[in-house]
């Protein structure tokens, strides 16, 4: 096991792929690798992406995901991901946290796209009584209605059965994602970077990611502030209320990404004060504690390469100093103040969009004037001729005479 030491050693062609899980800083990391991928190239190791969300549609495009439309714009992204991928020399990395899902057929095929190289696989991950209320979370950020309660009665059912679970589980189960994506790997080229527990060091999960995808951590100190902020209890409930009104035809998918997930939760509820956070209750902490104690168990067994430590992963015996809230049933002021903030932040945002409007429509007259300015005393007096035969018999038969007189001498020419 390292804490951010010294990182790896790459000898020639090289490929890091980075499968999640989500809420382990996947977004923060991406956004790093994005700005500075010109500054990577010239050292040798290429980011490759032309569009901020490349990795992600190659992802949908590898497994096949329905993902509200996105999918269609996907086709064919994973190929030409891996044809960038055969064509560089040095190291390549490629990052998306949904690929933690992948089937070991897709698993498969996607090492194999990046022909004769070495690979590694990096996977990041954080204890689950943190995890598991950053999922629910997540879902009611995509829409979702589906109380807290049920949500974990759902992961919580040895059954596993169902769309929810099935998804949790497959981005969630550390041991498992591991073992599809790291079964055909040597052990030390399988890499585990665990989040570092409340407390530690601000850039502390930063230097660990460093350490295993071979970049110098203060070089690339990260100026961004992109992020998947996380809400408070009332914040969350706020959300899943709107969930309920605009899902049936009010909001289509690129309006509710614009207004409710990025302009209402991650830019003004995440940036609330005071409300208690998301919790699990004590009943899950205890189950997720006994699963944390086996997977530790199976993962020390393993010979990964663990950035950080197992006991990372053992989630605190108890909560919070706030207790556990139940965001099924969250205090109705704090929610009714939340929402008093989103309507502001609408209402801004409207304005914002009028006076955007606003300018737009007195540069286009500005632009019509200068055009007429611009053309000729002949043209102006022609097109006052056609308006005006349009309310005049009499100027109409002489614009068609003219137009008849005209036509015959080009032919005549």
């Amino acid at each position: 096991m390292s804490d951010a030491g010294t990182g790896r050693t790459v000898t020639g062609r090289t490929v890091l792929v980075h499968v999640g899980a989500p809420k382990t800083g996947t977004s923060f990391v991406q956004d790093v690798l994005w700005l500075n991928r010109e500054t990577l190239a010239e050292q040798g190791v290429l980011y490759p992406a032309d569009r901020f969300d490349e990795h992600f549609l190659a992802a949908l495009d590898l497994m096949d995901l329905p993902w509200g439309g996105l999918e269609r714009q996907a086709v064919g992204a994973w190929d030409r991901l891996a044809e960038r991928v055969r064509g560089w020399t040095g190291t390549v990395i490629v990052s998306h946290e949904i690929l933690a899902i992948a089937s070991r057929q897709q698993v498969r095929r996607a090492l194999d796209s990046f022909g004769e190289c070495e690979v590694h696989v990096v996977l990041s991950a954080r204890d689950l009584a943190r995890q598991i209320p950053a999922e629910w979370q997540e879902n009611v950020k995509h829409r979702r209605t589906l109380g807290y309660r049920r949500f974990l009665d759902s992961i919580t059912d040895p059954a596993r059965t169902g769309e929810l679970a099935s998804w949790f589980w497959g981005v969630q189960e550390v041991p498992d994602i591991l073992d599809r994506w790291g079964g055909r790997l040597p052990p030390g080229h399988v890499h585990l970077v665990t989040v570092p527990k409340p407390g530690a060091p601000r850039d502390l999960l930063w230097r660990r990611f460093a350490s295993v995808l071979g970049l110098d951590p203060d070089a690339l100190a990260p100026e961004t502030d992109r992020s998947n902020p996380s809400l408070g209890v009332p914040e969350t409930a706020l959300v899943r209320r709107l969930n309920q009104r605009v899902n049936h035809g009010v909001l289509v998918g690129d309006d509710y990404r614009l207004f409710v997930r990025e302009l209402l939760a991650h830019r003004t509820l995440s940036r609330r004060v005071g409300s208690p956070r998301l919790e699990v209750p004590p009943d899950v902490r205890r189950w997720a504690g006994d699963l944390s104690d086996s997977w530790i168990g199976t993962l020390a067994t393993r010979g990964y390469d663990v950035v950080g430590t197992l006991e990372d992963l053992r989630p605190d015996p108890v909560g919070g100093a706030e207790g556990f809230t139940d965001p099924d049933r969250p205090d109705e002021a704090a929610v009714a103040d939340a929402a008093t903030d989103a309507l502001v932040a609408l209402l801004e945002e409207v304005t914002r969009l009028h006076e955007s409007q606003r300018r737009l429509e007195v540069e286009v007259e500005s632009l019509h004037v200068e055009l007429e300015r611009s053309r000729s005393l002949w043209f102006r007096f022609k097109r006052r001729v056609v308006l005006v035969a349009g309310e005049h018999r009499t100027v109409a038969l002489a614009l068609g005479v003219y137009r008849s007189l005209r036509g015959r001498s080009s032919r005549s020419a």
